[in-house]
């Protein structure tokens, strides 16, 4: 390959815009790998996000921008992900096998938060990172549910001679629950320094294989879970759940504060139960009010992740033990939900001291 015909490849690349973030690629830092041999262009791009969904869109505009380049007969193109740990995260190990820990809270229960927690954490995996869950609700354990697990109890190996639980794996993503280690019908009537302790455990003492992103669906609230979590153990950051509606706003107002003061970066907003289509005549009616999430954002100068509708769908088919995205990936609301995805790995990548990306402020709710 000639100097100057690598140059204008590289040049070509790095004006296109990246879809989840609209940056150029040149601003995202991304510099490709070329090989161009009789004509035949061979362009190699590495992203620092799960990028599955738009991985053929990005690559269909770097062809685009290099086909017309003199010396170039065809283009190849191929994109990958190699997805960091965001700057401080976990970087001393205290979570064996996991690069990025993400609380998933909210101010008040009812707002859909596991329910966004699983689907988060699945519509990652579809995107392409290794994922995993931890049920934080120590009182009211939801994900073995979700996730179709049932009663099942996970394995118990020894690892440099500690005790260790093995993840149950579940529609591609690995988990742990106080709820697989206690029947559905046992009430955990313990106090705050107990209930600190058994998550810690099982944080700790799970055997996580090599996961990007530790998706923890935290209680709802701002008590000992949430105090232990951000207190002693290195979380990425936090996404906040809510609905438009003023009283849940209110409340997961709080949730942000809460994280803020304990140091732990709010990623973003996730507007739950935004709008209902009538299934019957398509008429969009907003029951818990309209513009809640991008209000809280713009009053902590942040982002909104992304907005999900009241749809009967989700409930039914997380009650049977197969969300959304794992029903179905493909589905209007499984691009809503991978989408929020995209979005949360770009925010912690370009965090991460990507040369060039803005620095983000994003905020809970």
């Amino acid at each position: 390959m000639s100097e100057k015909a690598q140059t204008n490849i590289e040049n070509a690349v790095k004006t296109v815009k990246d879809p989840t973030t609209g940056l150029s690629l040149g601003e995202l830092g991304v510099t490709p790998e070329l090989h161009l041999d009789a004509g035949e262009a061979e362009i190699s791009l590495t992203l620092g996000y799960p990028a599955e969904g738009v991985a053929e869109e990005l690559a269909g505009a770097v062809n685009e921008a290099v086909s017309s380049i003199d010396d170039v007969d065809s283009v190849a193109v191929n994109i990958d992900w190699a997805i960091p740990a965001r700057g401080g995260a976990n970087t001393g190990g205290e979570i064996p096998g996991v690069k990025n820990i993400i609380a998933v809270a909210s101010g008040k229960g009812g707002v859909g938060k596991s329910t966004t927690a699983v689907n988060l954490a699945l519509a990652l995996a579809a995107e392409g990172a290794r994922v995993g869950i931890l049920d934080a609700d120590i009182y009211g354990p939801s994900q073995p549910k979700m996730l179709g697990v049932g009663q099942r109890r996970p394995e118990v190996v020894e690892v440099d001679g500690k005790q260790m639980m093995v993840p149950i794996e579940a529609h591609g993503i690995q988990s742990i629950s106080m709820g697989y280690l206690v029947t559905e019908q046992t009430p955990m009537v313990w106090r705050g320094p107990m209930v600190s302790g058994a998550l810690q455990q099982l944080l700790t003492q799970t055997r996580w294989d090599n996961v990007d992103y530790l998706i923890v669906d935290m209680p709802p609230g701002t008590g000992d879970i949430q105090l232990t979590l951000s207190q002693k153990v290195p979380v990425t950051g936090a996404v906040i759940v809510t609905t438009p509606q003023d009283i849940a706003l209110l409340d997961a107002q709080k949730g942000i504060e809460m994280f803020r003061k304990v140091k732990v970066p709010v990623l973003g907003v996730v507007e739950n139960m935004a709008v209902h289509v009538c299934s019957n005549c398509g008429h969009e009616e907003h029951i818990f009010g309209a513009g809640g999430g991008e209000r809280i954002a713009r009053d902590y100068d942040t982002r909104l992740l992304g907005s999900l509708p009241l749809d009967l769908s989700i409930r039914e088919t997380t009650d049977s033990g197969t969300p959304t995205v794992a029903d179905d990936a493909d589905s209007a609301i499984s691009q809503r939900y991978r989408a929020i995805a995209r979005t949360l790995g770009a925010t912690l990548w370009q965090q991460s001291g990507v040369s060039g990306g803005p620095e983000i402020a994003v905020v809970e709710d």
